[in-house]
């Protein structure tokens, strides 16, 4: 379930995972989710670079500090 793109199959069966009774169930698709966030947010990181975004419009948008999501996201050397 931890592919780069999710059908709408492997969403609806995330969402019910999700509020599975059985715990190992219900972590790993709190891992898959949290890997996607990961992926969506650096696409959309890079993306806003790309139009010219700054550190600070970035970081004020995700409600951080500039300094962590350079931190996080910067490529440069």
């Amino acid at each position: 379930m931890c592919q780069s793109k999710l059908t709408g199959m492997d969403i609806a069966e995330l969402s019910a995972n999700l509020s599975s009774d059985d715990p190992a169930i219900g972590l790993r698709a709190s891992l898959a989710l949290r890997r996607l966030a990961e992926r969506v947010e650096a696409n959309q990181v890079g993306a806003a670079r790309k139009k010219g975004w700054s550190w600070q419009q970035i970081g004020d948008a995700l409600g951080v500090t500039r300094q962590s999501v350079h931190t996080k996201y910067n490529k440069e050397p």
